[in-house]
């Protein structure tokens, strides 16, 4: 759809109050029913239903009648809730021209009131173009619902922060201004796409500057997962900037290598075929980093030296969870410590015996036996009474083991009497056998009727309270079933 600010200079606050109302009221409702938006506008003089005809007439909402009476926000209307905040904050004072469509997302530019022109990106995620983005982007983490303005919203925060983080760190990025709802405001870059470029005067160097960014960007713990000739801005000094960050994901994530790889590839086929370049060299320095390359010159994915600083931490990137670091943290601190204690010892002593090596394995054994301990240690609920029922089985079972034991002592023992007394006394072991079974029975029958109200006593009963009561009249039966019941 296209944006036409003209309108929004006629928009009053009344308009702007219902746009925000149904905002609101989406976060719950896919579509606002009528009164839930007469009821958070909360217009003075009324006037909420012909304000929604405003809005519906110069299509910043959307009528649907399906299921129930309701609205919905548009795009468009997504938009001028977004452009009207930021003009009130004073980031830009006018929109122009259409300078960039994608996909993803539309780039306008912006000037302010001393006519700094600037970029403002909106994002349009749930074009015909690209839907799959639960399958491709990683926005929504662990929920299953979503509507399209709420994944643009989630996109533009992400290449926000990304932007932000990646400009205090010295990348060649676009300086990130502001952000509201899915607009994104940037410095404009002066410059051009390197698809339309045709010739350089240094391809060699544009071509090391652009590898040299995608191995930094792994050594900081990020990979930019669509790094190719779209999403690389080139001025007439060759200086190189990158844009588009929402796909960004982690060097943890499970498909970092494969991310990796696919970004030097794109690099490599782009210019092979627009500067017949080739590619038989290994280069060992690469933009002033150290990397291994394999036999055509690619940079290897395990051999890159991560940084200190760990972006993919800071930002909590896709694939890189805050449990996973911890546990990352305790195994290298512990490494460290560990090494610098074996360097010491190897120092002092010059040899290291086979018990230190035993040793310092039992410990790392010990380490992943306590970090697993730690992790069973949260299990709560319906294991705890499993496992109170089989320590009771386990109770009975070692009073059968202690019963047997000493039914066989009784049976083992000196034979320095006569075959008529053995014959008495084997009929005795039989009867006080026969005994000590009746008894073990009636131990086992008290243990298990013990396990059973321990695990009942702590569970909740699925029948209501008023099932027993008596629903005719008063009557102090009732109490009673209800004291038996509670007792039983």
């Amino acid at each position: 759809m296209k944006l036409d600010v003209n309108m929004l200079r006629y928009l009053s606050k009344e308009d702007f109050r219902v746009l925000t109302a149904v905002e609101m009221g989406m976060r719950n409702h896919e579509i606002v029913p009528c009164e839930l938006v007469e009821r958070i506008a909360s217009l003075k003089h009324g006037g909420t239903y012909k304000v929604l005809k405003n809005l519906l007439k110069h299509k910043l909402l959307h009528h649907d009648s399906s299921k129930y009476d309701g609205f919905r926000l548009t795009y468009l209307g997504y938009d001028f809730l977004a452009i009207k905040t930021l003009v009130n904050r004073g980031v830009f004072a006018s929109v122009g021209r259409q300078i960039g469509v994608g996909k993803e997302s539309d780039i306008f530019e912006v000037a302010t009131e001393d006519g700094t022109v600037m970029a403002m990106k909106l994002h349009r995620l749930g074009r015909v173009s690209f839907r799959a983005v639960k399958s491709k982007r990683d926005y929504l983490k662990h929920r299953s619902s979503f509507s399209w303005l709420y994944l643009s919203r989630l996109a533009a925060l992400k290449e926000f922060a990304f932007m932000k983080a990646l400009e205090e760190h010295g990348f060649p990025v676009p300086n990130a201004v502001d952000c509201n709802r899915h607009c994104v405001i940037m410095s404009l870059v002066q410059g051009y796409p390197f698809v339309q470029v045709k010739q350089l005067q240094n391809p060699e160097v544009v071509f090391e500057t652009i590898i040299g960014l995608v191995v930094r960007l792994a050594e900081h713990g990020l990979i930019h997962c669509d790094f190719n000739e779209f999403n690389i801005m080139i001025d007439d000094d060759e200086k190189v900037t990158m844009i588009d960050f929402p796909q960004m994901v982690s060097v943890s994530h499970h498909n970092a290598q494969m991310y990796f790889d696919r970004d030097v590839e794109c690099v490599f086929k782009f210019f092979r075929k627009r500067f017949n370049m080739s590619f038989h060299e290994c280069t060992d320095d690469i933009d002033g980093t150290e990397v291994d390359t394999d036999s055509s010159g690619r940079p290897c994915f395990s051999s890159i030296a991560k940084d200190t600083v760990f972006l993919d931490k800071e930002l909590a990137a896709s694939g890189f969870t805050k449990k996973d670091q911890e546990v990352v943290e305790k195994f290298i601190e512990g490494g460290l410590e560990k090494d610098a204690s074996s360097d010491d010892e190897g120092t002092g002593d010059g040899t290291h015996t086979s018990e230190e090596d035993a040793s310092s394995d039992d410990e790392d054994s010990e380490d992943a036996t306590h970090i697993s301990v730690l992790n069973e240690a949260n299990i709560k609920g319906v294991d705890s009474l499993h496992l109170l029922d089989q320590g009771q089985t386990l109770n009975s079972k070692h009073e059968e083991e202690g019963v047997e034991n000493n039914l066989r002592n009784c049976e083992v023992g000196p034979s320095s009497k006569p075959e008529s007394q053995d014959v008495s006394d084997k009929e005795g072991d039989d009867e006080a056998a026969n005994d000590n079974d009746a008894e073990l029975e009636k131990r086992l029958s008290k243990v298990r009727r013990r396990a059973v109200t321990a695990a009942r006593g702590r569970r909740k009963n699925l029948a209501s309270r008023n099932t027993y009561k008596d629903k005719g009249g008063r009557s102090s039966q009732s109490s009673k079933v209800q004291s038996q019941l509670g007792s039983w």
